[in-house]
């Protein structure tokens, strides 16, 4: 896991992680977060929606920026103050989705990065797109 500080990072630098989402992670996510909507956890259901099969919850999608800000850039040791997102296509089961962030603004004084944040599919299509707003740690964070 890394730790980097305001001072280590430039506008343009970015990070991302792959995942492949399963109907297992899907159900836990519907456990967790208490959303059983019939689109990601019933297998009838959404053949009579525009979807035609289950969809991955966007959020969870999402949570993929999460883990990148958490343990790659800034790293420990940062705290996410704001995400927007747009979600632009569905994810279904077993698709490998991309997500990766750029940094596009530096704050200095309020110790604030805006990140661009962008998930794809494995055609090259993209799911989310979205901006973060994070507060990195003060000083490199070490964990042993």
């Amino acid at each position: 896991m890394k730790s980097f500080t305001i001072n280590d990072i430039k506008v343009g630098d970015s990070a991302s992680t792959k995942k492949v989402f399963i109907e297992k992670d899907v159900l836990a996510f519907a456990k967790i977060s208490t959303d059983f909507n019939p689109a990601h956890v019933d297998k009838e259901y959404p053949k009579k929606t525009i979807f035609k099969k289950q969809i991955v919850h966007g959020m969870l999608v999402g949570s993929l920026f999460s883990a990148i800000f958490g343990v790659q850039l800034p790293g420990l040791g940062s705290i996410y103050t704001k995400q927007s997102l747009k979600f632009i296509k569905p994810v279904y089961f077993g698709e490998e989705i991309e997500a990766k962030v750029i940094a596009k603004t530096i704050n200095l004084e309020r110790n604030r990065i805006t990140f661009d944040c962008i998930a794809i599919n494995q055609k090259g299509e993209t799911v989310i797109i979205g901006e973060a707003e994070i507060m990195p740690p003060k000083e490199v964070v070490n964990h042993d």
